[in-house]
């Protein structure tokens, strides 16, 4: 696969994840690994982004690091030539991309912000985010189409009559809206979640056509399947249209969760950094940009959907103790692997080798997610989750390094019998052997058919059976009784 690595603290906190969670149990040789910093983009005139998007389409599965678009002040502060675009827009026109998918992270166990899973769909292309613009006086302002082989078509033309205008000229392409409404139609389909579609078209009449597109797509291939399932119980039994003021509301309002929705270029923007907002913070969705290659395939590119986490660097710059959440990172990180596993297996579908090498990096990066996760449901996660006394940045990552280290030595080991419970004695005739049971998977967390010290103490704590600190001192108890 692709690794591409950026900067600041979050680059700090992969490179310990990579370090420490990755390469001692997996092989990275195969990676090809670009430095988008802004340094490298510098020194090599940005060949190093158009090296990156080439071997993104070549090999169809990357991973991103968090990067700088840098301002005017920090071209100065890094003595940069001068101001780097942002190389999302490089990625997205070669990669061809269609949508980049947002989704809420969920931890079993943990209740975050929704309660199920939301999707998002963002049109990947488009929009202001590639609009051409310029400041100008008063006067008259034509907008000309130019069709090959054709006579000019007159779009629009005003009269500015203010002195000072500024004039803006974007565009919207469509054709890849039928793969965007395919892929968003599955995804819920397979998640067991109702899709939404949000416009501003009641305004914006040429929204019209992204709405229709995905009414038509939806209409011929997917609502026989979402009705069977249920899914369209919650509003009224077809695929509902949202305005966008509308969905800003029910996002704050639908927090069970279970829904998705789809939206042009800059709403999918401003609307997933609300979602991500009502689920705690940017750290707990995904950004996942899905484009398709010449030959058909899908690229995947994942990234986590913050930037990198400036203040924290400089704390740490600053010899302060700093406590970062890798889990955005993380879950980018699986994503890609697993995706980079499929296509191998995609393009050799008759190499039983590639087939064993795909479970094998499905059962270590599903075990990496679990080890991180369960770190986190014990109460050993960073600050963001744990409060003041939770780990730092490297203390987290010892943690959950010790714990992948266990699990994947467990997985080595015979596969230990499932524990079987024998007649009862005359003597313990009134024991519920049955509820006896019920309570140890329960507090099994990993279903290991063991219980280790951190579920012991788990069930020992929500039993109310946990062995309580002396208190000692009059201002202790005190100090406790508040």
């Amino acid at each position: 696969m692709v690794y591409i690595a950026g900067e600041e603290m979050t680059h700090y906190a992969c490179d310990l994840v990579v370090d420490r969670w990755i390469k001692p149990f997996f092989d990275t040789s195969s990676w090809e690994y670009y430095d988008l910093s802004c340094k490298a983009r510098d020194e090599s005139d940005d060949k190093v982004l158009h090296d990156a998007v080439e071997a993104g389409a070549r090999i169809g599965a990357i991973f991103k690091e968090p990067t700088i678009t840098p301002s005017v002040v920090q071209v100065e502060e890094m003595g940069l030539s001068k101001a780097f675009g942002s190389p999302n827009g490089a990625m997205r026109k070669g990669w061809n991309g269609i949508t980049i998918s947002r989704d809420t992270i969920h931890i079993e166990g943990i209740e975050l912000g929704y309660k199920k899973p939301v999707f998002f769909e963002r049109h990947a292309v488009g929009g202001e985010y590639g609009a051409g613009w310029d400041q100008v006086g008063g006067g008259t302002l034509l907008t000309t189409y130019l069709p090959e082989g054709g006579a000019p078509i007159i779009v629009d033309k005003r009269e500015l009559t203010d002195e000072n205008n500024v004039v803006v000229v974007y565009h919207n392409p469509y054709d890849n809206v039928k793969p965007l409404a395919h892929l968003f139609f599955k995804r819920c389909l397979e998640a067991n979640i109702t899709p939404y579609v949000v416009t501003k078209k009641t305004v914006f009449k040429w929204q019209e056509g992204f709405w229709a597109t995905m009414k038509e797509i939806f209409d011929e291939d997917y609502k026989e399947d979402f009705l069977k399932a249920g899914l369209l119980d919650r509003c009224g039994g077809d695929l509902t249209h949202l305005i966008s003021d509308a969905a800003t509301m029910q996002l704050i309002r639908w927090t069970d969760g279970g829904f998705g929705m789809a939206a042009h270029n800059y709403d999918g923007d401003m609307l997933t950094d609300q979602i991500a907002q009502v689920h705690r913070s940017p750290g707990f969705i995904t950004s996942n940009l899905v484009g398709k290659a010449d030959d058909g395939r899908l690229i995947k590119e994942f990234e986590a959907s913050h930037g990198t986490v400036s203040d924290l660097w400089h704390a740490h710059l600053a010899g302060e103790d700093t406590s970062l959440n890798p889990l955005g990172l993380v879950e980018a990180m699986i994503g890609a692997m697993q995706h980079a596993a499929a296509l191998q297996v995609e393009g050799n579908p008759d190499d039983e080798d590639k087939a064993i090498v795909n479970a094998k990096v499905l059962n270590f990066t599903e075990t990496l997610r679990k080890a991180m996760h369960n770190t986190f449901r014990y109460g050993q996660g960073t600050r963001d989750m744990s409060g003041p006394e939770g780990f730092t940045t490297e203390q987290f990552i010892d943690k959950v390094e010790w714990r992948l280290k266990r699990y994947l030595a467990a997985q080595l080991a015979d596969e230990a019998p499932p524990p079987t419970l024998g007649e009862p004695s005359r003597e313990s005739e009134d024991v519920d052997y049955k509820a006896i049971e019920a309570l140890f998977t329960k507090y099994d967390l990993d279903g290991d058919g063991k219980i280790d010290l951190d579920e012991f103490s788990n069930a020992l704590i929500k039993m109310g059976y946990a062995p309580k600190k002396e208190i000692k001192s009059q201002e202790d108890k005190e100090r406790w009784s508040k």
